[in-house]
């Protein structure tokens, strides 16, 4: 298949845009840039030369295509109710450009729409369409897309990483560098879920070659993994010591982060590799961060 990407010059686009090329699709990848052209063209895929905020583009280049993969997302979180947004008009170009076909439209959102009950891990078929979480607003654009016959089938993301990027972990890791010290809340009991890089493209592929309409699926490898783990295992990392706080102390520390560092983001991922016969197999996140580049010998 001929497939639109966008986001295929990011993190797990560029992973995405090398998995389908190994599995024989063409990829006629999103890039905003001249760099971002010449690495799609060094890689072996055709650049498509504009942004997610170009609509009218979107819709030309999924309608150019058998399918589209959407990963392309902001992730500034300073700005995160307006990059959700963002999300949801690009999600709206994408499929209006597939309505009335079978073409799929596989889009981007995290485990955490999933999450129902705390201290229940997120499963694929929960979903609340009145989440908090700003996030949301991608599903409810897949759900708007369904409604109206499009193809859509959604891969919710949790921490996922490789020895040069972890997620939000990353920011947790640049916070530990510039404070001096690694920090958790509390007892750091809460978890977070995770998948390597590599395990998430194919997942993606999966998802666009075997998902049906409407199904959502999680790229958890690791289903829970404390916090309190991740915050040691970044301190190994950078020689740094590691300090519990207090819940009161967590904004002044972490910012936009203490939205998320004491959440418990724990997930399933049962029914996806049931339904598609995935088996992730690269490392962990805790392997990954010990293999950071700027660890020490």
């Amino acid at each position: 298949m001929r497939i639109f990407l966008t986001g295929s010059t990011g993190f797990i686009g560029s992973a995405v845009c090398r998995e389908l090329l190994a599995a024989g699709h063409e990829v006629l990848g999103l890039a905003r840039s001249d760099k971002g052209a010449a690495a799609l063209a060094a890689a072996g895929a055709q650049a498509y030369r504009g942004d997610i905020e170009d609509l009218a583009g979107l819709h030309r280049g999924a309608a150019a295509c058998d399918g589209v993969i959407h990963t392309a997302f902001d992730h500034d979180f300073t700005h995160f109710v307006e990059n959700c947004r963002k999300d949801r008009r690009a999600i709206e170009a994408l499929g209006a450009a597939l309505a009335g076909t079978a073409r799929p439209l596989v889009i981007a959102s995290s485990t955490a729409m999933g999450l129902s009950t705390p201290g229940v891990a997120a499963a694929e078929d929960e979903f609340d369409p009145s989440h908090p979480n700003p996030r949301v607003a991608s599903e409810l654009a897949g759900q708007a897309l369904l409604d109206r016959g499009v193809n859509v089938v959604t891969v919710r993301l949790s921490q996922i990483h490789d020895p040069a990027k972890q997620g939000l972990v990353t920011d947790v890791i640049a916070l530990a560098r510039r404070t001096g010290f690694s920090a958790y809340v509390g007892e750091g009991a809460n978890c977070w879920s995770a998948a390597h890089l590599s395990d998430t493209a194919r997942l993606f592929r999966l998802a666009l070659e075997q998902g049906g309409a409407g199904e959502r699926f999680h790229a958890t490898d690791e289903g829970a993994i404390p916090f309190r783990e991740i915050a040691h295992a970044v301190g190994r990392s950078l020689g740094v010591p590691v300090r519990s706080m207090a819940s009161t102390e967590a904004m002044d520390h972490f910012g936009w982060l203490a939205a998320f560092v004491d959440k418990d983001m724990s997930a399933s991922s049962v029914l996806t590799r049931e339904r598609l016969g995935w088996r992730p197999s690269g490392p962990g996140l805790l392997a990954d961060l010990a293999a950071m580049p700027h660890a020490p010998a």
